[in-house]
């Protein structure tokens, strides 16, 4: 097994057993886990011999394969050309940046301290490639059932790829321009609960981009993100 990361003492005390809960998945063997959340700056200054890069690789075939079959199976009906189109989505950077910040996986990463004091635990990319890496973790672990299980419920909860999905082009736009992700705050505002209005705001670096309003989170957002791409523009 490749070499894992020694904890530090101010790490040590890090409940993984939170994490597992968060994500839904025990893993038999954890020192696994503990090599998927080594970013290599943290292997490399402390002379270990790898980071998670090799579970990344791993991971992101498991994703992909995984993502087609769920695609096969949901939407019998669709071509290859509108199949691969949906895939793209949802197993591009952004996708997988967003699933990271919705685990809180930056928080249980190694890093090194310049990584670390850089802002590496909000960076996209770092998010994207430690939540490949814990695909692969998981597929090492418990094999590829388990893996495709944690994919089906944390990563392709948006299988339709809808065209106007302006959340997922303002995170391309924020990574590219600010290296960082937009912050949604969305609460109901009012009428019955069968039949709620949610208002949103979207928020780069503490700065209101944008503001929206829908009968769902998920418009709500939707809206906020397309007057955040606007105001951008």
């Amino acid at each position: 097994m490749p070499d894992v990361p020694e904890v530090p003492a101010a790490e040590s005390g890090w409940d993984l057993g939170a994490f597992e809960a968060e994500i839904g998945y025990r893993f038999r063997d954890r020192e696994r886990l503990r090599q998927a959340l080594a970013h290599t700056s943290y292997a490399s200054e402390r002379g270990l011999g790898e980071s998670n890069e090799r579970l990344e690789f791993l991971g992101d075939g498991v994703l992909s394969a995984a993502a087609a079959q769920q695609l096969f199976e949901s939407f019998p009906g669709e071509d290859e050309g509108e199949l691969s189109r949906k895939k793209s989505h949802l197993v591009s950077r952004a996708r997988l940046a967003e699933v990271g910040a919705e685990l809180d996986i930056g928080r249980w990463l190694y890093l090194g301290t310049g990584e670390d004091r850089t802002g590496g635990r909000q960076k996209p990319s770092v998010l994207a490639n430690a939540v490949e890496a814990l695909i692969g973790a998981i597929a090492l672990d418990g094999g590829f059932e388990a893996a495709r299980s944690f994919v089906a419920r944390r990563c392709l909860g948006d299988m339709a790829a809808p065209e106007s999905d302006f959340k997922t082009r303002l995170q391309e736009v924020s990574q590219n321009r600010f290296h960082a992700l937009p912050v949604y705050e969305t609460s109901p505002s009012g009428g019955p609960e069968h039949d709620r209005t949610f208002e949103s705001e979207v928020r780069m670096r503490g700065k209101v981009l944008g503001r929206g309003s829908g009968k769902t989170k998920k418009a709500a957002e939707q809206r906020a993100a397309q007057e955040a791409l606007r105001s951008l523009e």
